[in-house]
């Protein structure tokens, strides 16, 4: 009779992780079975990455693993070794926030806030992939991102505005005396 033995938790070894995280390298040691999304929360103190669902049905833990959204409930932290991830509390630079951040705060596209971080990076991978979007392409990027407040309307159009507030950052263009442009 084969005699299998089951380890608690406790008695697991951590394995250590090298990645980064909001452009600055991490170590970590993490139990096999965590998720990306808990190592973030516990061990880096990121608390922007949401718990939904925790079965990849809301994307309220959405972050960018590689540039790409990932449902971080369902990665385990072991892939994230060698990766570059961002959350929330990385799309700010030097001090300013990231134009979606900014459209999203002068146009109401966060209402409870829940859901706003995993939608900001879900948005901002489609735009660095894309950046002149339409409404359909913006609506098919977040079918995966749950909002029960907004209605989704006030969340595109926070979107559509980030459109141009980047496209005027990169001409050089004054935000302040661009009509409609909430600067």
């Amino acid at each position: 009779m084969n005699k299998v033995t089951t380890l608690k938790r406790s008695q697991q070894q951590n394995a250590h992780i090298g990645c980064q995280v909001n452009r600055e390298p991490v170590q970590v040691s993490v139990a096999p079975g965590k998720t990306l999304l808990e190592m973030l929360r516990e061990d880096l103190q990121l608390t922007g990455t949401k718990h939904g669902c925790e079965l990849g049905e809301c994307g309220a833990c959405a972050v960018l693993v590689d540039g790409e959204p990932i449902l971080s409930c369902l990665y385990l932290a072991l892939e994230a070794e060698g990766c570059s991830i961002d959350t929330v509390e990385g799309m700010a630079l030097d001090g300013r926030l990231h134009p979606l951040q900014e459209a999203f705060a002068d146009l109401g596209g966060a209402q409870c806030g829940y859901c706003t971080p995993a939608i900001l990076l879900t948005c901002k991978a489609l735009l660095d992939k894309q950046p002149d979007p339409d409404r359909d392409q913006i609506r098919e990027a977040l079918s995966g991102n749950l909002c029960r407040c907004t209605g989704y309307q006030q969340i595109f159009e926070s979107v559509e505005e980030a459109i141009l507030r980047l496209d005027h950052s990169e001409q050089g263009t004054d935000l302040k005396s661009v009509p409609g442009s909430g600067g």
